[in-house]
């Protein structure tokens, strides 16, 4: 008579729930959730694009290498080894940003030759200028202020790459507001991002750092340059 197949210790099911717990809702620590489901929904998005603007024709390749890049990321991040954290958190980065260079440069050369179809070049344009808001908030937020576990190290927000308004509130109006330890989470860098791409310019958070105010150029260029395009060939069609 065969021996039933062996079941999981308890101890190892109640240390995979403690994980995924930890990293969900850390204690006394920013979530990293929210930046990971942006990174896989730019890979999401980028296996939409249509075949000539994907890096080797691969639909699947660039969400399949930020799954596969998550998993030793959180994994750092929750075993505590907040170097190796940053060391993937820097390549995922580098990797979904050279993918949206790529595609982009793609646009540019096939548009002339009109080889992608209207609908699918105004959703091919509204992707990659999504990607570029979601690409952007994902460096803002891994850099500023030494990125977030530094962040996490301080009781307050009070120096960084930025100027957040709640970083100008005296602290009878922080009490006031239950902002006494604010500090700012992937959200917060997101919509600086949006406003960056639709705005063009800062709204209501000022970069401070050279390094933040030459990334927002950037990404005003690229939002500008995906809108320029796009509205091109719109004059071309009418």
């Amino acid at each position: 008579m065969e021996d039933a197949p062996s079941k999981a210790p308890p101890y190892k099911k109640q240390e995979r729930r403690a994980a995924i717990s930890t990293f969900l809702h850390p204690p006394d620590e920013e979530p990293r959730w929210p930046a990971a489901i942006a990174l896989l929904a730019l890979g999401g998005l980028y296996s939409a694009l249509p075949s000539p603007l994907l890096v080797g024709g691969h639909r699947w390749l660039l969400l399949i290498t930020i799954s596969l890049l998550l998993v030793p990321t959180i994994l750092a991040h929750v075993k505590g080894n907040h170097f190796l954290n940053e060391v993937f958190g820097m390549i995922l980065n580098s990797v979904v940003t050279l993918a949206m260079v790529w595609s982009l440069a793609q646009l540019i050369d096939v548009l002339p030759e009109h080889q992608i179809a209207p609908k699918d070049l105004l959703w091919s344009a509204g992707a990659l200028w999504i990607g570029n808001i979601l690409v952007f908030a994902s460096w803002y937020w891994r850099l500023d202020a030494g990125g977030p576990h530094r962040r996490d190290l301080r009781s307050v927000h009070t120096d960084g790459a930025f100027l957040f308004p709640q970083m100008t509130m005296s602290p009878e109006l922080k009490a006031a507001t239950g902002e006494e330890d604010w500090s700012p989470n992937f959200v917060d860098y997101l919509f600086l991002a949006f406003n960056t791409s639709t705005a063009f310019s800062p709204t209501d958070t000022a970069p401070l750092s050279r390094w933040a105010k030459i990334l927002m150029i950037l990404q005003a260029l690229i939002s500008l340059l995906v809108i320029a395009l796009l509205a091109g060939r719109a004059v071309n069609i009418l």
